[in-house]
C-alpha cells in the first residue's frame, strides 16, 4: 500500500462505566497502573498525556524515540503537530476536537516525519481525563507500527 493510497485507521469510541453501562471517560488518577506498567516494558509502545490548560505534553522515552527526539527534550505541542504528514495531522487534530468536546476516545494510525527525515508509522490511542464534566486532559499510548506497512514510511 502506498502512503497516497493509504487512509488512516480512525474511530472514536466511548468508554463505559460496566457498572452503570453509561459512557465515560477515564477519571483524573495520578498513580500508575499494571497496564501502565506493561506498557512501559514494551519499548515499542509509550505513555503520553497533554494538559489541555497549557498544552503541555509529557512523554515515556518510547515517545522521545519513536519521533527520533533526545528523551527528555522539552516539548512544545505546535512543534510535534508539525511533524506529522499532513493528512495524519488533520485527521489527528478532527478526532482530538471530537474527544473533547464528546468525551470519546480514538486511535488513529498517523504518519509522522522525524527531525531526521525518516517517515515513521504510529498508532495513536487517547482518552479524555476529566475533572468533573470538563476534559482536562488527554492521555494514551503511541505505538510504532512502521513495519506493518509495505512502501514510503516502512524504512
Amino acid at each position: 500500500m502506498t502512503a497516497s493510497a493509504f487512509l488512516p485507521l480512525t474511530h472514536s469510541w466511548p468508554l463505559y462505566d460496566a457498572a452503570r453501562h453509561m459512557p465515560m471517560a477515564w477519571p483524573d488518577a495520578p498513580d500508575r497502573t499494571a497496564m501502565q506498567d506493561a506498557v512501559l516494558a514494551t519499548p515499542d509502545i509509550g505513555l503520553w498525556q497533554c494538559d489541555l490548560r497549557d498544552e503541555r505534553l509529557d512523554w515515556t522515552d518510547a515517545v522521545y524515540r519513536l519521533f527520533g527526539l533526545p528523551d527528555g527534550e522539552r516539548l512544545e505541542r505546535r512543534l510535534i503537530v508539525s511533524l506529522y504528514e499532513e493528512r495524519s495531522r488533520v485527521a489527528m487534530e478532527a478526532l482530538r476536537a471530537h474527544a473533547i468536546r464528546h468525551h470519546r476516545g480514538f486511535t488513529l494510525d498517523a504518519r509522522i516525519r522525524r527531525p531526521d527525515g525518516a517517515w515513521r508509522w504510529m498508532r495513536l490511542t487517547a482518552i479524555p481525563v476529566l475533572s468533573g464534566r470538563k476534559v482536562v486532559r488527554l492521555r494514551g499510548a503511541k505505538q510504532d507500527v512502521t513495519a506493518a506497512y509495505d512502501g514510503p514510511g516502512a524504512d
